[in-house]
């Protein structure tokens, strides 16, 4: 436990609150080991606590409340997750949690993502078939009582979420800050008006993940199960699709896209006949906010927070992106569409 001690501020504290739930809530003996876990783009830390004797294994999550946002992403994180844990879904059961110094102790989903496992299987159209069943009653048991105070950013994505925290987070980072061009974009506005507005024609009532790729999936033992839910919020039920499939940590086929489309559509047809028009219209348009949202984020966290290792994603997903207006072929996009050709040629 020596480098647990060593990076995390309290450690005794906290290790008495491992200690203290292992006897109590576990009911075994408190002698355990730590193992790093990475924690990809959060600021959050993860350990997996493995019981000595038992074989038990439990998830150590610290999230300090540096600041109010910390602090409100706690509360969403032990809100939502208790929520759709309750609903039956698949996500981690919460057993302990200190809100006040950001401490949880969650059930243990395994050690592999559906990055790692849809890159050993031959049948990754199956495997995302279970996962888009799963995000399908996420998205419909999930609204069910779900309480927009919970939420640690907006209560529900809309224009303004597609606007502040996508459109202008693309324009910053990964314009600005990352391909080093200009700051000010103003004959961009209306392009990225009409995505927009476009994209708002599906209902956002529904639960939206925020964050649904495959690194935030797992796989164990063929079930499939979710985590970093603590960006949950009611949305349209297209844009968690989309970023499942335009997900630069997983890239698909257009063939395996189409197939995992069209096996969502039938999940909805089947409860939604009346919804699929729509669904279709707003797809394409919520896809490209996410995929600026994605570029946006890549470029903020290699070249802010200084985690290097997204910069390999940013081809990727500047591919999907150019991909994804070419084949709208939306004569208000192509100025966009120009810029977008000409900074993926760059990565060529």
């Amino acid at each position: 436990m020596n480098d647990f001690q060593n990076c995390c501020g309290p450690a005794e504290e906290y290790i008495s609150f491992i200690r203290d739930f292992l006897k109590e809530r576990a009911g075994v003996s408190a002698v355990f080991d730590l193992h790093d876990v990475p924690a990809d783009g959060s600021n959050r830390r993860f350990w997996r606590i493995c019981h000595r004797s038992s074989g038990l294994s439990f998830i150590a999550v610290m999230n300090e409340p540096v600041d109010a946002q910390a602090g409100r992403e706690n509360y969403s994180y032990l809100m939502i997750g208790d929520h759709l844990w309750n609903k039956g879904l698949p996500v981690p059961k919460i057993h302990a949690s200190n809100i006040e110094k950001g401490w949880f102790i969650t059930e243990d989903l395994g050690n592999r993502n559906l990055q790692d496992v849809a890159s050993s299987t031959a049948s990754r159209v199956a495997l995302y078939g279970k996962v888009v069943e799963v995000l399908f009653r996420l998205q419909i048991k999930g609204a069910e009582g779900f309480n927009p105070s919970w939420t640690c950013q907006t209560e529900k994505y809309d224009f303004t979420v597609m606007r502040r925290y996508e459109a202008d987070y693309f324009k910053d980072a990964f314009l600005g800050t990352y391909m080093r061009l200009k700051r000010e974009w103003p004959e961009l506005e209306s392009s990225l008006g009409h995505i927009a507005a476009k994209a708002c024609v599906e209902e956002n009532c529904y639960f939206l993940h925020r964050d649904f790729q495959s690194r935030n999936i797992m796989v164990r033992e063929g079930e499939i199960g979710i985590l970093d839910w603590q960006g949950g919020r009611l949305g349209p039920l297209a844009y968690d699709l989309a970023s499942l499939l335009i997900d630069p940590y997983t890239p698909l086929s257009k063939e395996e896209k189409i197939l995992i489309y069209e096996k969502y559509l039938m999940l909805l047809s089947e409860v939604f006949p009346e919804k699929v028009e729509v669904f279709n219209r707003s797809f394409p348009y919520l896809a490209i906010q996410r995929n600026l949202q994605i570029l946006g984020a890549f470029s903020f966290l290699s070249r802010v927070r200084k985690k290097i290792h997204f910069e390999r994603y940013i081809p990727a997903a500047l591919v999907n992106l150019c991909g994804l207006l070419t084949d709208l072929k939306d004569e208000r996009l192509s100025l966009l569409t120009e810029l977008i050709e000409g900074q993926s040629s760059k990565f060529l």
